[in-house]
């Protein structure tokens, strides 16, 4: 049984329930002195509050969608490990393989061309030979005939760290929302290529070109568009493009769209941070790169590089974000530019969780819809 899986969750809340009863249950026959009762009553302790914690452990990787696998959760995930050549060419397969299909849950309708479709797809950098799985949302005009010779806008999105690009779909509902939104006329229909920031897992890449790889953000401003272009009617100008996320994937997503505006016309970061940790998760980022580490410190690039012609959005929480006073000098140092143009979604109080961030996600999509073309 997979670590997700509510089979998992229903039988660690069970193992709980059973060991707190068999704990009040023995409790008189172990109340002897001896050592055999001594350590049958530590052991019954031990073991009721390992099966509690583990069971609200695994209901809150339910809930934020943390680890994916047990493999993730070991730091066993050998995807670093993995890497796929392809030639010039591309190979028989090209840079994009869809693997399964499935229409967005949650909306009326039993075909692509009324409740959109969710694909499960595989993704091979052809300059990074970077390979990573990845959700793509098409909405349902992509399927309707009066559309059929369309292109339309995509928006790149990103999770947190460690995350999971599932919990893009079934935590986050970026499809669905968008879905809705469309529907309603508060947005253009769009396509969503859903990911995780780390293309490298368990290693958290922060977006950054690794010396000695793996060259993350030449992936996601490159190898990612080249893909997506080569499989999808999607527009191919910068106009078309806009890349959104929350937490390291809103770091990751204001950096793209500062360093690489001639990809990402805009770029919405929710309670985002604002310069690349140095942690034992991300490892040795710089390897001694001045130059990179400046690069990646977006304080410093809007003090020593020209303003990029961007839009940017971020959003924090008065109450319950750590990073409020730096998002309100960032929207402030921003301004300063008079090129780059900044927008902000700030609420009253919120978490760095996905509560706040399904909150923050309906009015994003609408900002990120007015600012992207399907040409």
């Amino acid at each position: 049984m997979g670590l997700t899986s509510n089979k998992v969750l229903v039988t660690a809340v069970a193992l709980a329930v059973l060991l707190f009863v068999g704990t009040v249950w023995q409790w008189p026959r172990l109340a002897r002195g001896d050592w055999r009762s001594v350590s049958g009553r530590v052991g019954l302790l031990l073991a009721t509050q390992v099966a509690v914690f583990a069971s609200l452990g695994i209901a809150v990787n339910q809930v934020f969608g943390f680890y994916a696998s047990w493999a993730d959760l070991f730091g066993r995930e050998t995807a670093q490990g993995i890497v796929v050549d392809h030639t010039a060419g591309g190979g028989s397969g090209g840079p994009l393989q869809v693997r399964t299909a499935a229409l967005v849950q949650g909306v009326s309708g039993r075909r692509p061309q009324t409740a959109g479709q969710i694909q499960k797809v595989d993704v091979v950098g052809r300059t990074t030979h970077i390979p990573t799985p990845a959700y793509v949302y098409l909405p349902p005009e992509y399927f309707q005939p009066q559309y059929r010779t369309r292109t339309f806008p995509v928006s790149v999105v990103l999770t947190g760290y460690p995350g999971t690009a599932q919990a893009l779909v079934d935590k986050l509902h970026y499809p669905r929302t968008a879905q809705e939104l469309a529907k309603n006329g508060r947005m253009q229909p769009m396509i969503l290529i859903m990911l995780r920031p780390t293309v490298a897992p368990p290693r958290d890449t922060e977006c950054v070109d690794v010396p000695g790889g793996p060259r993350t953000e030449t992936f996601f401003a490159k190898d990612l568009p080249d893909a997506v272009l080569a499989h999808y009617r999607v527009g191919k100008k910068p106009g078309s493009w806009g890349i959104i996320g929350d937490s390291t994937g809103g770091y990751c997503a204001l950096k793209l769209a500062m360093h690489h505006p001639g990809v990402y016309a805009a770029g919405a970061g929710l309670s985002p941070y604002y310069k690349a940790p140095t942690d034992p998760t991300t490892g040795d980022l710089f390897h001694g790169d001045r130059a990179l580490r400046n690069r990646s410190d977006l304080w410093w690039c809007l003090k020593n590089q020209a303003a990029p012609d961007t839009s940017l959005l971020v959003s924090s929480s008065k109450i319950g974000e750590s990073d409020y006073k730096d998002t309100l000098k960032f929207i402030d140092q921003v301004q300063a530019t008079k090129l780059t143009r900044i927008s902000s979604i700030i609420l009253e109080s919120g978490g760095h969780n996905f509560n706040t961030w399904r909150r923050e996600i309906p009015a994003a999509l609408q900002w990120m819809s007015g600012r992207l073309t399907d040409r």
